[in-house]
C-alpha cells in the first residue's frame, strides 16, 4: 500500500509538470544545485501572507532563461558560491493580488520591515506595483548568491523586496562589501544576457525572453 501511494505521488506529480506550457520547465528539474525560498508561497513577504496562485514551492521559468541560469551556476560553483531564488514565474493572478493590496490603505502590517520609509499610497507611482509584470512573462527572476558550504546569503544591502532607494543597485550608503556583492551579482547576470532593473537589486529578464509580450497566468503547482 505504501509503495502504492507514492507510485500515485510521482505519477501526479508528472501529470502536473507536463502541464506547464510549451517552453517552461520547473528549474530544480535543469538545476538541482540552485536553492529556493519562494517568498510569495510564504508569510515572508511585503504582504504578510500567501499571495494567490503560488500553491506549491517550486520555480517555474521559461527553459531559455533556465539555460541561462544554469551557465551562471556553473561559474559561480568556481569560487564557491550559487544562486538563491526568491521569485521566477509569478502568475497574473498573483499580480491582481499585489494591485488588491495596493490599493488597501488600511493594510500596513509589513511596513516597518519592507517600506517604512515610503508612503504605501505611492507605491503604484513609484513603480514598486503595477498590474502587469514581466515576471509573468516567464523570464524575469529575483534571486540573490549564497555561499554554496554555509548556503547563507551575500550581503547586498538591503534585504529581497525591500522599498527604497537603499534596494537601487548603485545606491552609494551601504558596505563596500555589500557593493561588491552586488556588482558582482549585476556583471554575472548581465554577462549571461539578462538585463537588470536598477532600482532592485534582486530583479532581472532575459534579454531575448521567447515571450515578450505574453503574460501568462497558468498557476504554480
Amino acid at each position: 500500500m505504501f509503495m502504492k501511494k507514492i507510485l500515485i505521488v510521482s505519477l501526479l506529480t508528472n501529470i502536473l509538470q507536463a502541464e506547464l506550457p510549451k517552453g517552461f520547465c520547473y528549474v530544480k528539474d535543469k538545476i538541482p544545485t540552485i536553492e529556493l525560498e519562494l517568498r510569495y508561497y510564504s508569510n515572508n513577504n511585503f504582504i504578510g501572507s500567501k499571495i494567490d496562485g503560488y500553491f506549491a514551492p517550486k520555480a517555474i521559468l521559461t527553459v531559455k532563461a533556465t539555460n541561462a541560469l544554469l551557465s551562471i551556476q556553473k561559474e559561480l560553483k568556481k569560487f564557491g558560491l550559487g544562486l538563491k531564488i526568491f521569485d521566477a514565474y509569478r502568475p497574473q493572478k498573483a499580480v491582481d493580488h499585489f494591485v488588491r493590496w495596493g490599493h488597501d490603505l488600511s493594510d500596513v502590517k509589513m511596513k516597518a520591515i519592507y517600506y517604512p520609509n515610503v508612503k504605501k499610497r505611492n507605491l503604484f507611482r513609484d513603480g514598486y506595483i503595477a498590474k502587469k509584470s514581466s515576471h509573468s512573462r516567464g523570464s524575469t527572476v529575483d534571486l540573490t548568491l549564497i555561499d554554496l558550504e554555509s548556503k547563507e546569503e551575500l550581503d547586498m544591502g538591503s534585504p529581497f523586496d525591500f522599498f527604497g532607494k537603499q534596494s537601487w543597485v548603485y545606491y552609494g550608503k551601504i558596505s563596500a562589501q555589500a557593493h561588491a556583492n552586488r556588482m558582482l551579482l549585476h556583471n554575472i547576470m548581465l554577462k549571461h544576457s539578462f538585463k537588470s532593473y536598477l532600482q532592485e537589486w534582486w530583479h532581472f529578464t532575459l534579454n531575448d525572453e521567447p515571450y515578450p509580450k505574453k503574460y501568462f497566468s497558468f498557476l504554480i503547482n
